[in-house]
């Protein structure tokens, strides 16, 4: 197959890659005379932390999936043992029928969406017919994860089935954005774990694993440098090529969450956990070509910028104090906000006069 089109990529972070990048090149600072001696790992610690990769791999390559949605490739993880498998949206990519090759087996299963939900990037896809055999993945709890912890990544990068890499915990809690395209809208992640574990097309919908064997994220996208050239597999708003190293995951906490309202709900997700301005929005741009506010284009009759008295045709510029120069912009800073938390929105007329309002945020609908 020659369409491996997730993971996403996306520029998210790419500027403080390349200066953490160029901070590596620097030397090392010289040591005292008689600390020159470096501490290396026993052979016995080495091979119990090689043991402890393999059993980890043993225990979750089962739970393991490869999806195929007509066009595209990608990766789930088995949810449950009804035959349920949790993966992202954009792999799902709007389909509604899916072939999904298991763990240990050639011969693919056919499958159906449940639902997805595309704000978070999850989606889950039920077997037509589950084996007795499926071996759900365990998920951990990822607000336990620390910097530095490390993690493999298991998926199906290029097609090759059944793959592993790994890496650590670069950071927790990032703030993300996927770029449109491949059947996906795109999204705003607010939640991110940031991951050195090699992240390729394909890998997207699999796992990020402790070495407890707990999945504690489902990798999604891939930062790009957009000062390097993007070469025939480049890809990402502006060119560029994928930055090595910088991936992120959606947590295994969220991925419970929505994942399971998908199931228990038929499909929906009932509670986003989202906050919601209420309104549609563009990116303005201003005399000298550069983006300046998020224009309104239509406000939700009823909804909470509506009763702030925000209208159509007005640009929000800021949002709890938070310049906003693009639609982008605004998405990002709803996604660090709660449901029912009150904060100022800064608008312009059609006037240029400012003014700034409190507004009571909603919660974004489900699906």
């Amino acid at each position: 197959m020659t369409n491996h089109r997730p993971v996403r990529v996306g520029a998210v972070a790419a500027a403080a890659a390349l200066t953490l990048a160029a901070c590596t090149n620097s030397p090392p600072a010289s040591s005292a005379a008689g600390d020159t001696a470096r501490s290396t790992p026993s052979s016995a610690t080495a091979s119990g932390l090689e043991q402890q990769y393999v059993s980890v791999v043993a225990k979750v390559l089962p739970s393991i999936v490869q999806i195929t949605n007509g066009h595209d490739l990608g990766s789930g993880i088995v949810f449950d043992t009804q035959g349920d498998i949790v993966t992202n949206a954009h792999v799902a990519a709007g389909a509604t029928r899916f072939q999904v090759t298991l763990a240990g087996s050639p011969t693919p299963v056919p499958a159906s969406l449940v639902g997805a939900y595309p704000p978070d990037d999850l989606a889950v896809i039920h077997l037509d017919t589950p084996p007795r055999s499926l071996s759900p993945a365990t998920f951990g709890d990822s607000a336990t994860l620390q910097v530095g912890d490390i993690v493999l990544a298991m998926g199906n990068p290029l097609g090759l089935s059944g793959s592993v890499s790994n890496g650590i915990v670069s950071a927790t809690g990032r703030l993300v954005s996927e770029p449109t395209g491949g059947g996906s809208p795109g999204a705003t992640l607010p939640d991110t774990i940031q991951t050195s574990a090699p992240i390729n097309p394909g890998n997207s919908g699999g796992a990020l694993v402790d070495l407890a064997g707990d999945v504690v994220g489902v990798p999604t996208l891939a930062a790009i440098d957009p000062q390097a050239g993007g070469g025939p597999n480049g890809s990402g708003a502006g060119g560029g090529s994928p930055a090595p190293g910088i991936g992120f995951a959606i947590s295994s906490n969220l991925v419970k969450d929505i994942a399971g309202q998908l199931v228990a709900h038929g499909g929906h997700v009932v509670d986003s956990h989202r906050a919601e301005l209420g309104v549609q929005a563009v990116t303005v741009i201003d005399q000298t070509g550069q983006p300046s506010g998020a224009g309104v284009v239509s406000v939700v009759a009823g909804g909470p910028a509506a009763a702030a008295g925000i209208t159509a045709g007005e640009v929000i510029t800021a949002v709890d104090n938070t310049p906003v120069h693009s639609s982008a912009e605004l998405s990002k800073a709803l996604a660090q906000l709660s449901p029912g938390q009150a904060v100022p929105v800064t608008v312009l007329d059609p006037q240029g006069a400012s003014r700034t309002v409190t507004v009571t945020l909603g919660q974004l609908p489900g699906s």
